[in-house]
């Protein structure tokens, strides 16, 4: 049967994230390669309590169709969120609630891309960001970063070389793959040179609140003068992924083209779970449960970092996160990570190569590794399994 699809199914494939994550379900296997928080962090006994609450005090309401702007007590708490956090001063009618900041990534790329238009981002930047954006069919130019964020010159010469450009995707803090945080005079000049050129800014911020030391930084979206920014938050990894409360927070004229998208897409995001999610915010203290999951997270990236310290062999470099869920591994030219995660499933371990996280391939002798999943004892196993895989390729 020939079955004609349309040409952007060309431009999809299945996220390498994603396909690891099947490793995830085999209990004999140790991943380091899905973004996953620790299970064993998530407030269960609370959520029994908000779910009957929820549903004692509105149980019909949560049952029923809701507005696709999202529920209004959550996107107070959110809007106040990012003020406190971050140093925006926003709305909650700048907010709009998505099913997982994976379709905010989704809806830019609807909403801002053309066939052919240009989209610059990070080198390297995050996989699901990509993927997303390359069903619209666009252009994409890896800007050079450096341990301090996206290079400005580069970026600059880029912007004054290059038409249609229509978007610059970040992550700013601890970003995904790399684990590393723009520092604050970065973030200044980036947004100088944005208002100078008037290009929408995708400020894509999942791990910002995982600081393990030193302060969080301001937003890009705090520094927005031009109402150029879209902020995309989630609850994922500072609550529950399983609730798939994302969010959109942009200036007026950005946010109602976000709304026009997502009632075509699915209307609104789950009535029940954005009520779940406000009911937790009134019932505990959500703030004290991040510092909870930082302070677990804070001992796995401590040791992973002394065991690489210890067991890598020399010529193999890696990121030093200051929060967040990942680091970045860079082996000598010569070895293939895909090469090493063949080698490493047949020891039971897991990681995600890093050629994916560059649109336009290439660095092929990069790998990611996550840090949050693996309780200690299995993380340690893990990885002297990867550090002895990688000795028997140098």
């Amino acid at each position: 049967m020939a079955i004609k699809f349309a040409d952007r199914m060309d431009n999809l494939k299945a996220s390498e994230i994603r396909e690891l994550l099947k490793f995830a379900a085999d209990p004999s296997i140790i991943s380091f390669g899905g973004g996953m928080p620790a299970p064993e962090l998530f407030p269960v006994e609370e959520m029994k309590k908000v779910a009957v609450a929820v549903l004692e005090e509105s149980g019909q309401s949560a049952l029923q169709y809701a507005t696709t702007e999202g529920n209004v007590k959550l996107r107070e708490q959110i809007a106040d969120r990012m003020n406190r956090k971050y140093q925006s001063k926003v709305a909650l009618d700048d907010v709009l609630i998505t099913s997982g900041s994976q379709q905010g990534l989704d809806f830019a790329g609807k909403i801002f891309i053309n066939e052919g238009d240009v989209v610059l981002c990070e080198s390297p930047s995050y996989l699901g960001a990509i993927n997303a954006f390359k069903a619209y069919g666009p252009k994409f130019i890896e800007v050079p970063t450096d341990d301090h964020g996206m290079v400005i010159e580069e970026l600059e010469k880029i912007l004054d070389s290059t038409e249609n450009v229509k978007m610059v995707y970040v992550i700013p803090d601890f970003q995904n793959p790399s684990g590393k945080t723009w520092t604050m005079e970065r973030r200044e000049r980036f947004m100088e040179v944005i208002n100078k050129h008037e290009i929408p800014v995708i400020e894509d911020n999942p791990y910002g609140e995982l600081r393990f030391e030193g302060e969080i930084l301001p937003s890009l979206k705090s520094m927005d003068t031009k109402d150029l920014v879209v902020f995309l938050g989630t609850y994922s990894k500072i609550f529950a992924p399983g609730l798939r409360i994302g969010w959109v927070c942009a200036a007026p004229e950005i946010l109602q083209k976000f709304n026009f998208v997502k009632q075509s897409a699915d209307l609104q995001s789950s009535t029940i779970s954005q009520m779940e999610a406000a009911k937790f915010g009134e019932m505990y203290d959500l703030d004290a449960h991040v510092e909870k999951i930082k302070a677990v997270y804070k001992v796995r990236r401590d040791l992973m970092m002394k065991i690489m310290k210890e067991e890598f062999p020399e010529g193999v470099k890696w990121t030093y996160p200051e929060g967040g869920l990942f680091t970045w591994v860079v082996l000598p030219e010569h070895i293939n990570a895909r090469d090493l995660l063949k080698k490493c499933l047949e020891e039971k371990v897991a990681f995600v190569p890093g050629g994916a996280f560059f649109p336009n391939g290439g660095n092929e002798n990069t790998f990611r590794l996550n840090y949050s999943n693996a309780p200690e004892e299995k993380l340690e196993e893990g990885m002297k399994r990867l550090a002895k895989a990688i000795k028997s390729m140098m």
